[in-house]
């Protein structure tokens, strides 16, 4: 994010998004070399994507804060790290210890009904408010207020540490977290089309703290899907 020449968060280096994005591009394009019978690109592609995901778990875990590195080097906790679990081949392992350590952190300092945190509450940098003259508004974009669209991740990242869990009292706990939260959206979603500022869509994101007032575009596309996908799965609980 810039303003001018002035980068409001610099990302500089080595991103955990993008190598988490990265690896899913190695595995799925390893995935059709195999389905149209390129052997050899699949081989090659399954040895960069191996050596890629042991280098990944060895560098970006960040042992202070019980999550990832948002950039290697960079403490900062942020939602970009969802990525490394919510792909269809996530690039974290999740028989590492460390697995529900960051799960914790991120739901502690991220997580809210109206979406996730672009910064933790725990930073100083931290702006719960979206308000103010464009310079202000760009300078909390990034800095903590919640994007709806960032559940998804969160909904995905939830679904694959369920489906590789192994321990069953985990896992159940996992299942009900999973089902908790599905109807929270569902129902906090549900609530701000019908009553609330932006009526019949959803706002591009919130602020952090009561009344969790909208901001950004009034009808974002991506909040849309992300929340009509999340609660597509509210109906089989019903």
């Amino acid at each position: 994010m810039k303003i001018g020449n002035f980068a409001v968060t610099p990302r500089n280096g080595k991103v955990v998004e993008i190598n988490a994005l990265w690896y899913n591009a190695l595995k799925t394009l390893e995935h059709l070399a195999k389905k149209f019978g390129d052997s050899e690109l699949a081989k090659d592609c399954k040895k960069q994507a191996e050596l890629h995901k042991k280098v990944f778990n060895e560098n970006f875990y960040n042992e202070k804060k019980k999550s990832l590195f948002d950039v290697i080097g960079d403490g900062k906790v942020r939602p970009n790290q969802l990525f490394a679990f919510s792909t269809t081949y996530p690039v974290w392992d999740f028989k590492n210890e460390n697995t529900l350590k960051i799960l914790d952190t991120i739901e502690d300092k991220l997580l809210t009904r109206y979406g996730l945190r672009t910064l933790s509450k725990s930073e100083k940098e931290y702006i719960p408010v979206y308000e103010g003259d464009p310079y202000k508004r760009d300078m909390s974009y990034h800095q903590g207020v919640p994007w709806p669209w960032l559940l998804g991740l969160y909904f995905d990242a939830l679904r694959n540490l369920i489906a590789e869990t192994k321990d069953k009292k985990v896992k159940q706990n996992l299942q009900e977290k999973y089902q908790k939260f599905v109807e929270t959206t569902y129902n906090t979603f549900r609530k701000e089309i019908k009553e609330k500022d932006c009526i019949g869509s959803i706002s591009e994101l919130y602020d952090a703290k009561v009344p969790f007032k909208p901001g950004g575009a009034p009808a974002q596309a991506w909040s849309v899907a992300e929340v009509l996908r999340i609660s597509y799965e509210y109906n089989k609980f019903i």
